[in-house]
């Protein structure tokens, strides 16, 4: 099938937005990364909350969750899986950064093959690296899928080793945050512990129904403390549930807490290889 009716932009087949956008110029918007099997998202009220809370945090007005899965559903006719993406963005202004009165937003929504199984991954685990890159804090922002990733861009720049599947974050204290794409969570003295993320990072649907199903507390993290985990995994609505077996030069080993969650994936009706 062409690419252009697996895009729809404003409801309408195409593959292009107007030079004016204000997502373009500024990244003035959000997104959400949504995987469906078939024509069922098991997180897409997960993600319509947050896209819902992303709206009010930007006053953008929040589009039709209804309209949404529609369109969502439409441009994944005929992929048994797909990752669909849904951009909102202010819409077309005058120049400036003074947001138009009466915003019309754009609205994306394009769909995707997921990315390609690695069952091996899933069983044994993945290995990380450490980014030179520190995320900067802006509360206003912490929490959000917003359009500016320039960030995460440059820190995955770092490294081209195929055998490396992801970099940690830190911010400008010495944080960890979480990794470029996916929320990080730790095993320390038997409590399941991910970051906080008060003042930067994303916070991610799958970490929300980590959080929803198990008992986890927010702490700030520092890598000598990260250092002490008995289990290191990593979260993302697209990939699942990923153990790390390597940080950097430290072996990490895949425990019984990764693999329940891993269980509760697929019962939430994501396919094996997805965690």
């Amino acid at each position: 099938m062409d690419a252009a009716p697996r895009m729809r932009v404003n409801g309408v087949a195409a593959a292009a937005v107007g030079a004016a956008d204000r997502g373009l110029a500024y990244g003035d918007g959000l997104f959400e990364t949504v995987r469906f099997v078939g024509a069922g998202a098991p997180l897409w009220a997960r993600h319509m909350e947050r896209l819902a809370r992303g709206c009010a945090r930007l006053g953008l007005p929040p589009p039709d969750p209804a309209l949404l899965l529609r369109e969502a559903r439409a441009v994944g006719e005929g992929l048994d899986a797909a990752v669909v993406r849904i951009t909102l963005t202010r819409g077309e202004g005058p120049r400036g950064y003074a947001p138009p009165a009466a915003p019309s937003p754009t609205r994306i929504v394009a769909a995707f093959p997921p990315p390609p199984p690695r069952a091996q991954d899933y069983r044994d685990g993945v290995r990380v690296r450490t980014c030179g890159l520190r995320l900067a804090e802006q509360p206003r922002l912490a929490g959000l899928k917003h359009l500016n990733r320039l960030e995460q861009v440059l820190a995955r720049a770092e490294w081209n080793d195929p055998a490396i599947a992801e970099g940690l974050l830190l911010d400008a204290a010495g944080r960890v945050v979480s990794a470029t794409a996916a929320n990080l969570f730790a095993v320390l003295d038997g409590e399941l512990v991910t970051p906080a993320l008060d003042r930067c990072g994303v916070a991610g649907v799958a970490r929300a129904e980590i959080m929803a199903v198990r008992a986890v507390r927010e702490a700030e993290l520092k890598p000598d403390r990260l250092a002490a985990a008995s289990e290191l995994f990593l979260s993302s609505s697209v990939r699942g549930i990923l153990p790390v077996r390597a940080w950097d030069a430290r072996a990490c080993a895949v425990g019984p807490v990764t693999r329940a969650l891993q269980r509760h994936w697929r019962e939430l009706g994501f396919p094996m290889e997805a965690g």
